[in-house]
């Protein structure tokens, strides 16, 4: 499968460039750069400070000239969940990319093989995930079609994937996981790099603590699987995981060596439901739905933000509040509305033709809705176009 081509701006959007927010149409995708480069920095910082690295989700962005921007400011390299975002993040220039999900089918394989040895032969690495043995026969069968096809001898880094507590993929934690390394180095074209261990649900507990107590746990399952494969003689160079909820937890546990974090990008609103750990960044909002009051009603208005512009499985959306302090609250409009009514009956409705800008419930799928994103500096209010972000790995799911 040929690697995907990006598509030439439209003229509306190339006019927008250096325009007031005004200037944006509604309903809009907008990143506050400043806020996003703040939410950066922080990250950097940390990761730095706790002397770790992190290899931030691209499935949450979906944008290689972001995944670019985060590698410069000091991540490895980028996650993703699927063979075609890896071939997205590579056609845009990203030249690390770790598919942190397994991959079955022979078809499939074949691209993320070809992927591997197009990033060896410009010194870049891929990497993936296995959580059984016909996966990594079927991952090594590839590998050496495409040796034999490229000529040359590239070898993938290959993670096992343990099963810590999100009840999805990979294996109990413990001798299959052993079975599973020994598997790999068996053969010439993958190598064992360690260990994935991620808690998908422990990034939405509320608790801090429950969190703690939650990754506590995948501490113990990881050391205890580390030790039987070291046994072995295996080293474990790598365990890789966390997510934005719970990346102090596995920064401080002295066995995570890398954290794939995403969402502290952008943050969304399920994110912000969280109780802050005192020893996490402040990761502030960053992605926004603009969107425009077209309607309005005695007891409510109408704005023109449905649910193609914004994922709804984390919940619905949070209006931010207007300039003189209303607060609004977001219900189910449909495809293509929202209805809006005061928080409080005392407060005012919003007026037709008003702005309202809207926090996404969920960041990750809010992204995979649109073409593109516009990034702001300067502010919302007072702030200017400053680019154009492409979302190169919209729709990018196989």
């Amino acid at each position: 499968m040929p690697l995907p081509t990006k598509t030439p701006l439209s003229d509306s959007l190339k006019q927008i460039l250096k325009q007031g927010v005004d200037a944006i149409d509604t309903p809009a995708l907008v990143v506050d750069i400043d806020a996003m480069m703040r939410n950066l920095s922080r990250m950097a910082e940390f990761a730095k400070k706790h002397d770790i690295r992190w290899r931030p989700h691209a499935k949450m962005h979906k944008s290689s000239a972001l995944a670019k921007l985060q590698m410069q400011a000091g991540a490895v390299g980028v996650c993703v969940q699927k063979t075609a975002e890896a071939e997205a993040m590579v056609a845009g220039g990203v030249n690390d990319v770790y598919i942190s999900n397994e991959v079955i089918a022979p078809h499939k394989l074949a691209r993320v093989a070809a992927l591997a040895h197009r990033l060896a032969a410009d010194n870049g690495q891929l990497a993936i995930a296995v959580d059984s043995m016909e996966g990594i026969r079927r991952l090594a069968q590839a590998m050496n079609d495409a040796r034999h096809a490229a000529g040359n001898a590239a070898v993938i880094d290959v993670f096992v994937e343990i099963d810590v507590g999100q009840g999805r993929c990979g294996v109990t934690p413990g001798r299959q996981a052993v079975d599973l390394a020994q598997e790999i180095r068996r053969h010439a074209a993958l190598r064992f790099a360690g260990l994935q261990a991620y808690h998908g649900r422990a990034q939405h507990v509320r608790s801090a603590q429950e969190r703690r107590d939650l990754i506590s746990v995948v501490v113990q399952d990881v050391t205890f699987t580390r030790r039987l494969i070291e046994a072995e003689g295996i080293p474990v160079e790598l365990v890789t995981g966390a997510g934005t909820g719970s990346m102090v937890c596995e920064s401080a546990s002295g066995v995570f060596g890398e954290l794939q974090a995403g969402s502290f990008l952008f943050m969304d609103v399920d994110y912000a439901l969280n109780e802050r750990d005192p020893a996490q960044p402040h990761f502030e909002h960053a992605l926004f739905v603009k969107s425009q009051v077209i309607s309005t009603g005695l007891q409510h208005a109408v704005c023109d933000a449905g649910h193609k512009c914004h994922a709804i499985d984390s919940g619905l959306p949070r209006v931010v509040p207007l300039e003189d302090g209303a607060q609004l609250e977001y219900a189910n409009g449909g495809d293509e509305h929202g209805i809006l009514k005061p928080r409080d009956p005392a407060q005012r409705l919003a007026r037709l033709g008003e702005i309202v800008w809207l926090v996404p419930g969920h960041c990750d799928p809010t992204v995979n809705l649109h073409n593109h994103m516009i990034g702001v500096a300067g502010g919302l209010k007072q702030g200017r176009v400053e680019r154009i972000i492409r979302v190169d790995a919209r729709g990018a799911l196989t």
